[in-house]
């Protein structure tokens, strides 16, 4: 069976400029998720998470590696189609763009309609009555229609842990550029950088 998201050997480096070729910054990643899920992903500022996601959807080129959204090449795939593989939703649920300087002549079709990879940048987990059910209720129908949805969360209320506890099957860990896949919440509980990140959330939790 294809994988729904492939990450092979990812690596994206930033340098300090166009002429000065020192590396400031380095993503890695390599992992791929089988089947349609509720993913939670969390870590540090400027730890490359949303680098990860322009990945994942083919708004940012990688250094090396691929990734493949059910099968195909994202970096591969017409830049007009890529959102019916991969679509990527930052904060306020606005979708990222994105450009290539290749032809969408040369680039090959999505072979999807849809979005089968929905990636949340941050959504706003706002207190209003019935809001937070909503959300929760509409991820999950994306994952019952067959989806995988990344839900990247900054936890700084317990509750944000909860719902993290509650609808998230597995989870992605990133800080420094490394990224690490964990899978359940208990594991992620276990992972000392995810629990220092974490730090009196989970003693408030404890308490």
């Amino acid at each position: 069976m294809t994988a729904m998201l492939d990450v092979k050997s990812l690596e994206k480096i930033y340098h300090r400029s166009r002429f000065d070729r020192t590396p400031t910054f380095r993503l890695t990643a390599d992992f791929t998720i089988e089947r349609p899920s509720i993913v939670g992903m969390m870590g540090p500022n400027g730890s490359g998470k949303t680098t990860l996601f322009e990945l994942v959807t083919g708004s940012n080129a990688p250094t090396a590696g691929e990734v493949r959204v059910m099968g195909r090449n994202i970096h591969r795939v017409r830049t007009d189609q890529r959102d019916r593989l991969a679509i990527h939703y930052h904060q306020s649920y606005q979708v990222r763009h994105f450009r290539s300087w290749m032809p969408n002549v040369l680039l090959d079709p999505a072979g999807s309609d849809y979005p089968m990879v929905h990636l949340f940048d941050e959504p706003q987990f706002n207190t209003q009555d019935g809001y937070i059910g909503f959300m929760l209720d509409f991820f999950r129908r994306l994952r019952s229609e067959g989806r995988l949805v990344f839900l990247c969360v900054h936890p700084n209320e317990k509750f944000h842990l909860e719902i993290l506890q509650e609808i998230c099957e597995q989870f992605i860990f990133v800080q420094k550029g490394a990224v690490t896949p964990l899978p359940d919440y208990d594991a992620l509980l276990a992972f000392e950088p995810a629990r220092a990140y974490l730090g009196g959330l989970l003693a408030d939790r404890a308490a």
